[in-house]
């Protein structure tokens, strides 16, 4: 600089001219693009901003002349990147046009209410609250989180960025470590908790320490081997139970007997209190939120009882008298090893009532210990027992020497107190279509938004790693997650090794239909392959980035709908793959399919081992709650090695009480008030309460197609 340069502000503030500060807003600018300037383009935007600034001669020059000189300088350098820096110089302009949009969206929410998740009552207030923050929030991940190239793929469906009004701020799906938490005492709140010393005391506990903890994350929230982590404290009952009977001079096997009839109240009062708890209090998400329960392993004699408990609980049902009908939360999960539950094994009455359980209300869902692939070699190898994280997400094993690898043979992996940051998911029938377009090789389009979705975990890794431990002290400071013991005012990095990031995938069966009009009950090889070349570019990826990466069957709820539409906008109605309301989630046949649930278990078992970081496998049984149909279809599953659903669809009239299957209207008493639940996809939702659904009109419309699903 030949003369200092003095800059004038907006406020009229003036500042010395610092070329520093040009470099330092043009590498942000380039960061949103996916540029990094090299040290040779810095230099000549310092020199070229000098330049011009000194060819003026003048002391003083207004902020918007600096701009212009760094927009010409960038554009000698890098039009891309000069385009974000204008973009991002007309933030205010955006800013109106985004809160337009989003007023629009408070009056729609208002008014109308909104579908997009089924666990929502968006006729509440704090619910009605709840969804225009979270409006809000996606607006403003976009515009400061995504690059151009993303929120462009995003917004014409290329792919599907989930949660993005949480995933800034916090975690997805996770295995919570309750029983770390409990253990010796903790914090929450302002209280300090003593370790319960009965099981009743346990199950409130418990109860307020899920709702807590699941609040300050979003997805899947999973307290795994319930009847395990209840034993102890069921025993403690029992204890101060036969010794109060001993005091009183009661026989000891009377005594004992009176305190075995107590601890199974207080199991079957705790299951029906987490079951009111669940269903009734929101989070501060504005949603119920969605808690699972492993169990089924646990031999113990009051490991059993919370087994056997959980089941008749829900089996029994909740409500009024003669008109009970199941709840949806916690979902149930069913941990099933053959040793424990085959037939003539120790555990067979504990499957039996689940077997029971299922045919009246569809949990619980299966999980194979004992059968083939990823999960169940786990626990035959190690004893581990990989828990699904709310309805189907799946967690990689981080080993606990090595990471990502065993240090040796005597290492080995651990699940719980773990979870994900998020998912991305691929809409594969519109980049199939973007690549005939264009006339460019399918997988080259198909791995450039491999990258893409590469690049926001990488950056959701670091920004999520700056948060303090304070944000959730449950998970991060009092063990709720593994390695949670740290201060309040540290920073949870080291926590993120071991979560994992998923790569989603909709719609197999319509991309094999855009490649040869076939489906994937009649062919499914191309299918095959995509799924295939994603696991080695995303293995690959893990390698390189040293993250653990994870694939995902994506469940589409609102997404099913919401793909239809943006691939009709781009490529119009296409037979079998956009004539219809809705996609199809992950590797599932297409519900229309006239196939045997032995059929489609063996069709989507080709899939299944390339899906490791989230699946399950459902069939729909179109018989009248047939015990031995279930029995049979669900040993079947668990010998292949499936997370396995039972699907029936239950109607309950809300007048007189009366209960069948496939009900639009009571045959008793003429009433159209129903409730009626449906599997959503993984999981349980209510397709009708009180004669109105909470779901959205293409799932409703895959619902009533539904014969093999």
């Amino acid at each position: 600089m030949k003369h200092k340069v003095k800059v004038v502000k907006k406020d009229n503030s003036k500042v010395d001219f610092n070329v520093e500060k040009v470099v330092t807003a043009v590498k942000k600018s380039a960061y949103r693009v996916m540029v990094t300037f090299t040290e040779q383009d810095l230099e000549f935007i310092c020199r070229y901003v000098e330049e011009q600034v000194d060819s003026m001669n003048t002391p003083e020059i207004t902020i918007a002349q600096m701009h212009n000189v760094v927009e010409g300088a960038l554009d000698a350098v890098n039009p891309k990147v000069a385009k974000s820096y204008r973009d991002y110089r007309n933030y205010k302009q955006d800013f109106v046009k985004m809160l337009d949009e989003v007023y629009k969206k408070s009056q729609s929410i208002l008014y109308i209410g909104d579908k997009e998740n089924s666990n929502t009552d968006s006729a509440l207030v704090s619910t009605k609250r709840s969804l225009l923050l979270n409006h809000l929030n996606r607006e403003l991940y976009k515009k400061f989180f995504l690059t151009q190239e993303e929120i462009d793929a995003s917004n014409d469906g290329y792919i599907y960025i989930h949660d993005m009004a949480a995933r800034r701020d916090t975690m997805n799906c996770c295995l919570f470590d309750v029983g770390e938490v409990l253990r010796g005492g903790f914090e929450m709140g302002n209280i300090w908790y003593n370790e319960p010393k009965t099981l009743d005391t346990a199950f409130d506990v418990i109860g307020d320490i899920v709702l807590s903890a699941a609040s300050q994350q979003y997805g899947g929230f999973t307290v795994p081997c319930v009847d395990i982590l209840l034993e102890p404290y069921a025993q403690k009952s029992y204890e101060r139970y036969r010794n109060r009977f001993l005091d009183l001079g009661v026989p000891e096997d009377k005594a004992e007997q009176e305190a075995y009839r107590d601890v199974e109240t207080e199991m079957r009062q705790g299951f029906q209190g987490w079951e009111y708890k669940f269903n009734s209090v929101s989070s501060s998400r504005g949603d119920y939120p969605f808690i699972t329960i492993t169990f089924g392993t646990g031999t113990g004699r009051f490991a059993k009882m919370a087994s056997i408990t959980a089941l008749r609980v829900r089996k029994g049902g909740q409500g009024k008298k003669e008109n009970k009908k199941p709840v949806l939360f916690p979902k149930l999960v069913f941990l099933y090893d053959e040793t424990l539950h085959g037939k003539g094994a120790p555990l067979e009455d504990v499957f039996e009532e689940g077997i029971a359980c299922s045919a009246k209300t569809m949990y619980p869902d299966w999980l194979s210990l004992s059968g083939e692939g990823y999960i169940a070699s786990m626990y035959k190898k190690y004893g581990k027992i990989i828990s699904p994280m709310g309805c189907r997400a799946f967690l990689s094993p981080w080993y606990e020497r090595g990471g990502q690898y065993p240090a040796d043979e005597a290492d080995e992996p651990v699940f719980v107190g773990r979870f994900n940051i998020g998912v991305v998911s691929l809409h594969l029938p519109m980049i199939y279509a973007k690549a005939k377009e264009e006339g460019r090789p399918f997988y080259e389009v198909l791995d450039y938004y491999l990258n893409m979705i590469r690049q926001i975990h990488i950056r959701t890794y670091a920004y999520l790693g700056e948060m303090k431990a304070s944000s959730n002290p449950l998970a991060y400071t009092e063990g709720g997650f593994r390695g949670g013991h740290l201060d309040i005012h540290d920073k949870i990095a080291p926590l993120l090794k071991s979560a994992t990031a998923s790569f989603g995938f909709t719609a197999l069966n319509e991309l094999q239909q855009l490649h040869n009009q076939k489906s994937l009950v009649e062919d499914g090889q191309f299918a095959l392959d995509t799924l295939r070349h994603i696991n080695e570019v995303v293995n690959r990826y893990k390698e390189e980035d040293h993250n653990l990466y994870a694939i995902y069957a994506t469940p589409a709820e609102n997404l099913c709908g919401l793909q239809v539409e943006q691939f009709r906008q781009k490529y119009g109605i296409i037979k079998n793959v956009s004539d219809r309301e809705y996609v199809s989630n992950g590797f599932h046949c297409h519900v229309t399919e006239q196939i045997t649930p032995i059929e489609k278990q063996d069709l989507e078992y080709r899939f299944w081992e390339l899906s490791n970081g989230g699946k399950i496998q459902y069939v729909k049984y179109p018989i009248d709650y047939n015990l031995e149909a279930i029995r049979v279809l669900v040993r079947r599953a668990m010998k292949l090695g499936f997370y396995e659903g039972v699907n029936l669809s239950l109607a309950y009239c809300d007048e007189c009480g009366h209960q069948e299957l496939e009900m639009d209207v009571c045959p008793k008493c003429g009433s159209r008030n129903l409730t009626k639940i449906e599997r959503m996809n993984g999981y349980l939702s209510y397709s009708r309460v009180k004669g109105d659904t909470r779901l959205n009109h293409a799932k409703m419309a895959e619902i009533a197609e539904r014969k093999s699903m």
